[in-house]
C-alpha cells in the first residue's frame, strides 16, 4: 500500500474485511497520517523520504526494492501523490492499482473536481484502474458515477466522489484477490464463472 497523506482509501480497504493481508504501508512523506494509522493497527509502516534522493528514478528504484522485500501480490496506490517512473511501473505491471477522482478518460491529472464544474458536466465520479506508463490511462477495473448538482462546489463534489472511492476501491481489491480480473487487449473483464462483464457503480 503506497500513500502520501492521510490514507483514507487505505483505511477503507483495511476496514473492509477483505481476503487479503496488508503486508506493509509505504509513504514518501515520513509525517503522513496514514503511516501512524497503520502502526496503531500493527501494520508495518515504512517511510522513504523522496526529498533525500537525487532524482525520481533513483527514488523509485529504492521504493521498488522496498516493495519487493515484502513480496506483495498487489501494490495499491492509495493517495500516493507522485508520478511513477516507467521503470517502476514495468516492475509491477499487471499488479499495480490506482484510484483517480474522475470518470477516466475524462479529467486525468489534478484539480479534477474544479475542471468538471468548469466544463459543466452532469455526471462526475471516480475510477479504479491498473497503472501503465500513460498517466491516468490504464485499463479500467470499476467506476462510480455521481450526479453534479447545480449548487456544487469543488469541496462538496469531492466529498461525494470520495465516498464512492471508499466503496469501489475495496471492491476492486477483492476482485483482484479472488482472481476475477482479466486484462485482455487493454481492457479489464470481471470473470464470473463462464461470463465476463464490465462494471459501473452509481452513487448519490
Amino acid at each position: 500500500m503506497l500513500l502520501s497523506g492521510r490514507g483514507s482509501n487505505f483505511r477503507a480497504i483495511a476496514e473492509a474485511e477483505l481476503p487479503i493481508d496488508i503486508v506493509a504501508v509505504i509513504s514518501n512523506r515520513p509525517q503522513a497520517a496514514g503511516l501512524a494509522w497503520a502502526r496503531e493497527r500493527g501494520i508495518q509502516a515504512v517511510a522513504l523520504d523522496h526529498t533525500e534522493h537525487a532524482d525520481r528514478a533513483a527514488f523509485d528504484a529504492l521504493l521498488a526494492d522496498e516493495i519487493e522485500r515484502h513480496c506483495p501480490d498487489l501494490v495499491v496506490l492509495a493517495g500516493y501523490m507522485r508520478i511513477l517512473s516507467p521503470g517502476f511501473i514495468a516492475r509491477f505491471e499487471g499488479r499495480l492499482l490506482n484510484i483517480h477522482p474522475s470518470l477516466l478518460p475524462m479529467f486525468p491529472g489534478l484539480k479534477t473536481h474544479e475542471r468538471a464544474l468548469a466544463e459543466g458536466v452532469k455526471i462526475h465520479g471516480c475510477t479504479v484502474h491498473f497503472v501503465t506508463a500513460d498517466l491516468d490511462h490504464g485499463p479500467i477495473v470499476i467506476q462510480a458515477a455521481v450526479p453534479v448538482r447545480g449548487d456544487d462546489t469543488p469541496d462538496t463534489l469531492a466529498a461525494r466522489v470520495l465516498a464512492q472511492e471508499h466503496r469501489i476501491y475495496p471492491q476492486a481489491v477483492r476482485w483482484f484477490a479472488e482472481g476475477r480480473l482479466a486484462i485482455r487487449d487493454g481492457r479489464v473483464n470481471l470473470k464470473d464463472n463462464s461470463t465476463s462483464q464490465s462494471v459501473l457503480a452509481t452513487g448519490a
